[in-house]
């Protein structure tokens, strides 16, 4: 695995926590694209390696389904589990000490706008 490749795992467990901390998204909504558009994984790839990241709290069956397709990068499932937890804890510490819950409610709004439309109009 290359240093680069290490370093947008990091980003995205970091950022997904955050997300995940500050709004209740992290998952589907951000791993799933992520790996898809900066690392090149396909659909299925991205879905199996994001529930792997995600297996204790919610995906144990689904990532065994996975699993047994073979279609989960195991590596990257957990570094981005481990940086998760991480940016869970800082996107939680942000939202409570500075946002609002209209500010949140937003905020979420937006991103799911934003995941929506790119999946209809741009995706293949």
């Amino acid at each position: 695995m290359s240093i680069t490749t290490l370093v947008i795992l990091v980003a995205i467990g970091l950022f997904a926590g955050i997300a995940g901390g500050m709004i209740g998204i992290g998952g589907g909504l951000v791993i799933v694209p992520c790996l898809v558009y900066f690392l090149g994984l396909s659909q299925f790839e991205a879905q199996g390696t994001s529930v792997a990241t995600l297996l204790l709290p919610i995906g144990v069956l689904a990532a065994y389904n996975y699993n047994q397709a073979e279609v989960i990068n195991w590596k990257y499932a957990l570094i981005i589990a481990l940086t998760f937890i991480v940016g869970g804890y800082i996107g939680s510490k942000l939202t409570l000490s500075f946002l609002s819950e209209s500010t949140v409610k937003k905020m979420f709004g937006v991103i799911m706008l934003i995941g929506a439309i790119k999946m209809i109009f741009f995706s293949k």
